[in-house]
């Protein structure tokens, strides 16, 4: 079991905005008030109760918010995000920075391993540490989304679908 929720921010943080979302989304599901949210060691948030899972992401403008029965970790941009192209040099596995300079929309494809490495490090709860490249990810990845104008990644322990 997968949902996915979204709004807008209307001049909240990101923080306050995915806490509310959060909070409207568990008591759908469950008719319950939001349980206690713990921080793990290595800085994951979750649930100290219970056997669901969350992963919260915002942008400049929109929050996501996913909630699911596994682990589960979710990241988001902006399509018309501003994005230095150099980065990729730093963050692409040398397998991805192929992929990266065959592309036919470079910002976009950044974008894409992005919000990927970020949706993966929110899963593992290991949190972003120096540079990304170590992965194998693939721009066309099914696990990404667009959504309110979003790239939308969601990663999760098993292939679930969405609600």
């Amino acid at each position: 079991m997968l949902i996915l929720e979204s709004q807008p921010l209307n001049g909240r943080s990101g923080h306050e905005a995915g806490r509310c979302l959060l909070q409207q989304m568990y008591r759908s599901l469950t008719g319950q008030p939001l349980p206690q949210i713990s921080i793990l060691p290595q800085g994951k948030p979750c649930f100290s109760s219970g056997t669901l899972h969350f992963s919260i992401s915002h942008t400049s403008r929109h929050v996501f918010c996913a909630l699911s029965d596994s682990p589960v970790g979710i990241d988001a941009e902006e399509l018309d995000r501003n994005i230095s192209l150099r980065l990729a040099e730093k963050i692409l596995s040398p397998t991805e920075y192929e992929r990266f300079v065959h592309c036919s929309d470079p910002r976009e494809t950044l974008l894409r391993f992005w919000v990927l490495k970020e949706a993966q490090v929110k899963y593992t709860g290991t949190g972003l540490c120096g540079y990304p490249n170590h992965t194998d990810f693939s721009p066309d990845d099914p696990r990404i989304r667009i959504r309110d104008g979003c790239l939308v990644a969601i990663i999760q322990q098993e292939a679930n679908h969405a609600l």
